[in-house]
C-alpha cells in the first residue's frame, strides 16, 4: 500500500501540509505550475488552516508530494505533524 494509499488527505495537519510540501521540494508557486485549479493562495491557506481544499485537489495534492517522497518520509510527517 502506498503513502498515498494509506493516509487520507483530509487528516493532514495545516503543518504538515506544509512540510510535505517543503521536503518535496515544492515552493507555493510551483504547485501552481503543476497542479490545475491550484493557485498559490490555496496552498497558503490550506497550509494555515484557514480553510482547505476540495477532496479531490487535496487527494491530488497529496500525491504530488507524496511522488517526491519515499512511504516512510510521508507517513512520518503526516503521523507526527
Amino acid at each position: 500500500m502506498t503513502s498515498v494509499d494509506a493516509h487520507d488527505p483530509a487528516d493532514v495537519s495545516p503543518r504538515a501540509w506544509r512540510l510535505l510540501r517543503v521536503a518535496a521540494g515544492y515552493g507555493q508557486r510551483d504547485v501552481e505550475r503543476e497542479l490545475a485549479d491550484i493557485r498559490q493562495a490555496h496552498v497558503s491557506m490550506l497550509e494555515g488552516g484557514s480553510r482547505g481544499l476540495s477532496r479531490g485537489r487535496r487527494r491530488e495534492l497529496f500525491a504530488l508530494y507524496a511522488a517526491e517522497l519515499s512511504d516512510d518520509q510521508v507517513r512520518v510527517i503526516v503521523e507526527h505533524f
